[in-house]
């Protein structure tokens, strides 16, 4: 063991007495609510109202959880509980950031289409928070001494008790803490979105779109360092070749989105095959002559 280390806890569960409190689960629900209150500020501060974030929230979450879950289980059927029940089993870990960020934001996306709002504009409103979130979801993997990196000597290596180390690391004490990485990174980030998007007019959903690829950035490199099981496909785990292809659909959506899609005439007129009238030209006042060019 390394002279300096971050210590994991003995137990992800607190002992209140009659309430057992599943760290796990806390996480979750204190990185929703700092989701919504980031997307509430943001949103308002554009023109738009509580009530509809407070909606999308109710429907996302629930979404989400969904998503989550059913990712986890399609893709790590292998760590599923072999009881009827294991498909549900939530409050044992086992949540896809794919599946969850997906269903959300596609079930969000319709409450406000319902909503009759502008759904790329509330889209660039909850991208920082949702990266602030995942940062903060990611402390549940400490607290359940899981989702770690390789075996590490440095002073910020994280201890894993022998019970959760995964087969063939017994013999290493600590780890990379891919979780404080990922958290770290997640806020840097959505600093960095937040300043994009107060420094540049950034057509919506031009931030959503760098939120994916900055996130997907970030998990690639996480991926070459965790060690718990997973499916691979060639040299790269499963998730690594995820964030892969989310990069690049993201960046190359981002990049023609905001300096190419706007030099071709309106939809409308291409639609109905009609030509764009140019500007009309200033009218000169009487008695004036008009300059020679």
């Amino acid at each position: 063991m390394s002279l300096a280390s971050i210590p994991s806890p003995d137990s992800g569960v607190i002992d209140l007495g009659p309430l057992l409190v599943h760290m796990y689960g806390l996480m979750l629900l204190l990185a929703i609510a700092v989701c919504i209150g980031v997307t509430g500020i943001r949103y308002v501060r554009r023109g738009g109202d509580w009530d509809l974030v407070l909606r999308v929230a109710v429907w996302g979450v629930a979404a989400g959880i969904v998503g989550a879950r059913a990712y986890h289980v399609l893709t790590s059927w292998n760590e599923v509980p072999d009881e009827w029940w294991g498909p549900f089993a939530v409050w044992k870990g086992g949540l896809g950031v794919w599946g969850g960020i997906g269903l959300g934001c596609l079930v969000g996306a319709w409450i406000v289409r319902r909503a009759r709002r502008n759904v790329a504009e509330f889209a660039d409103c909850v991208a920082p928070g949702l990266l602030i979130a995942q940062g903060i979801g990611r402390i549940g993997n400490w607290w359940n001494q899981e989702l770690y990196g390789k075996p590490t000597d440095r002073p910020w290596g994280l201890e894993i008790d022998p019970e959760h180390r995964v087969a063939g690391y017994e013999g290493s004490e600590t780890f990379h803490p891919t979780f404080l990485y990922e958290l770290l990174y997640n806020i840097g980030m959505a600093g960095v979105l937040i300043l994009i998007g107060w420094r540049f007019h950034i057509r919506a959903p031009g931030l959503f779109a760098l939120y994916v690829a900055f996130y997907c950035f970030g998990r690639f490199f996480e991926e070459l360092l965790r060690i718990d099981p997973a499916h691979e496909f060639g040299p790269l785990r499963l998730n690594a070749w995820v964030s892969v292809v989310g990069f690049v659909l993201s960046l190359g959506f981002f990049i023609w989105w905001q300096f190419f899609r706007g030099t071709r005439a309106p939809r409308e007129g291409r639609r109905r095959g009609k030509k764009v009238p140019p500007p009309p030209k200033m009218a000169i006042p009487k008695g004036r002559v008009r300059p020679s060019r």
